[in-house]
């Protein structure tokens, strides 16, 4: 019809097809529009209605099907020009999916259990009843689409479940609501039985809370948690304290978190304590809470996994952080724990020097010409220092060198005596040729000492960056003795053994090494500066 408006000898006709828009090209938009919104969608989803298992070319087939299709289709063709913001709406709607977050319970319907078959066809008995009451719970809301971990995912296709994993936390984050189902909750349950549930001591649900946008807490019987009627429970102030209390995760990251590498100790404390049923899952849960895309290798066990993870964050970031750990030494390095549990104790707090201090100690130095260019020359050396890097699970970081040979009781040039306790024997000599053993007290090397402004960093606003000629301007010589007064403040230091190829080992000790530099003056005293190979 409108080909032949095209063709129109008369003007009158011509501006009449001007005022429609081809079906075609209203067709593309909407193709368009659809790719978009599955780009970020599960890979297969329960139409809530039918109970069928769907994938993406079934729910894209029950869309061009759909009352809803052929009314925005009719709509956009006789009002020109296109209005694309209709469609992206009407796409968003029908494809909205609910994600469900629970604990695991024995013979969960799978995904052989429910292919070409509609779920609430199945006998309601079981974890079956489970399932139909999520969907049920997620049609009721105005949800055409629903995911359920347990029959959404092919288990036996290393493909899809690696994609799955890595992909989940994206899954979560732009799902229109996640439903937490607290099966241990019983009916009427007063604050605090949250916190209690088996669901708070998972691995997979601590991502499973912070990606979603919108949160539903449901008890036992598929009520509502606290009787709480609100439409998005991260709201809820009572659920979101007892959520804070419990975890140890702050309110702020509760309601809006953000995914990357920064604060990486706080986030594996947030894990150290939760545990999964596959030993390698409680690496794998935190891919997404780091925004990271690594391989998903059932089998390679614990320590493998979480090696594996941590080396990609501090390669990839720098951040030292997730060197502070206490407890056992991973086989994958020894810079590493051997288990995220190694993260529950807080992180090594170090007294803080207040910027009165700080300016008063530079202003000390600036007088002393042999300070000042013994700052330069070793701000000189670490600015030049690469961050740490990883290959073949063996990191090579730079590091401040504090003494050698040492057992247990240290006593340091420089530095303040002190004690190191470790389940390793630490033996000095060989016993076969009386070799001496070399051991290192190592300060690892934080490059934001260096004081320089991140321009990456979107929390650092420019109205905090100090004026020239301001007691705090960050001018060379400045930055200089300011890098002097941070490495004469207590560090956390690292317990190196060298090997017999010249590589070292961190020792494993059950208490945090604290160093305490003698004097500001002591600092030029320890200035042994290297890239050391850890294994």
């Amino acid at each position: 019809m409108l080909s032949k408006l095209d063709e129109a000898l008369d003007p009158q006709i011509r501006q009449l097809r001007q005022q429609y828009v081809s079906p075609s090209e209203v067709e593309d938009a909407i193709r368009r529009a659809i790719h978009a919104q599955l780009e970020n969608a599960p890979l297969r989803l329960i139409n809530t209605s039918t109970g069928r298992l769907c994938d993406r070319d079934a729910q894209i087939n029950a869309f061009t099907e759909s009352t809803e299709y052929k009314e925005l289709l009719h709509t956009l063709v006789i009002h020109a020009p296109l209005q694309t913001e209709p469609i992206k709406e009407a796409v968003a709607k029908y494809f909205s999916w609910v994600m469900l977050s629970h604990r695991w319970e024995r013979k969960e319907p799978l995904l052989h259990d429910i292919q070409g078959r509609g779920i609430y066809d199945l006998d309601p008995v079981g974890t079956v009843v489970k399932l139909q009451k999520f969907c049920k719970v997620a049609r009721d809301a105005g949800h055409r689409w629903a995911w359920s971990d347990t029959c959404c995912i092919n288990q036996n296709n290393n493909v899809e479940v690696q994609q799955s994993v890595n992909s989940m936390f994206v899954w979560y984050h732009y799902s229109a609501l996640t439903i937490v189902y607290l099966s241990d909750v019983p009916p009427s349950s007063e604050s605090g039985a949250l916190a209690s549930s088996i669901w708070n001591t998972r691995g997979w649900t601590v991502q499973e809370f912070l990606a979603p946008k919108v949160v539903l807490f449901y008890q036992a019987d598929w009520t509502l948690y606290l009787d709480d009627r609100s439409r998005n429970h991260k709201h809820s102030l009572a659920i979101t304290q007892e959520l804070e209390r419990s975890t140890g995760i702050s309110a702020r990251a509760l309601v809006d978190f953000r995914p990357g590498m920064r604060g990486a100790r706080e986030k594996l404390q947030w894990a150290s304590t939760r545990v999964t049923t596959l030993q390698e899952d409680i690496a794998y849960s935190l891919f997404g809470i780091f925004g990271v895309h690594l391989p998903v290798i059932y089998g390679e066990k614990r320590q493998n996994a979480l090696g594996r993870l941590l080396q990609e964050i501090i390669a990839h970031s720098g951040d030292i952080t997730a060197l502070d750990w206490v407890g056992q030494s991973s086989n994958f390095n020894s810079c590493l724990p051997a288990d995220i549990s190694s993260y529950k104790a807080p992180s090594c707090a170090l007294p803080s020097l207040s910027e009165r201090d700080m300016q008063n100690s530079v202003s000390s130095l600036r007088n002393n010409i042999f300070a000042v260019g013994s700052a330069s020359k070793l701000y000189t050396l670490l600015e030049n220092l690469s961050v740490p890097r990883f290959a073949n699970a063996r990191l090579r970081r730079p590091g401040r060198d504090g003494d050698r040979c040492f057992i247990y009781d240290v006593k340091a040039d420089g530095l303040q005596d002190l004690l190191v306790t470790t389940q390793d024997r630490l033996v000095q000599f060989s016993p076969a040729r009386r070799t001496r053993q070399t051991f290192l007290l190592v300060r690892p090397w934080n490059r934001h000492d260096l004081g320089l402004i991140n321009f990456a960093d979107e929390t650092q606003s420019v109205e905090d960056w100090p004026e020239p000629g301001s007691p705090g301007h960050n001018e060379s010589t400045t930055r200089e003795l300011r890098l002097i007064v941070r490495l004469g403040q207590p560090f956390g230091g690292l317990l190196l053994a060298q090997q017999w190829g010249g590589e070292y080992k961190r020792i494993a000790s059950d208490n945090n090494i604290i160093a305490h530099v003698q004097d500001t003056a002591s600092v030029d005293d320890m200035m042994d500066i290297r890239m050391l190979e850890i294994l």
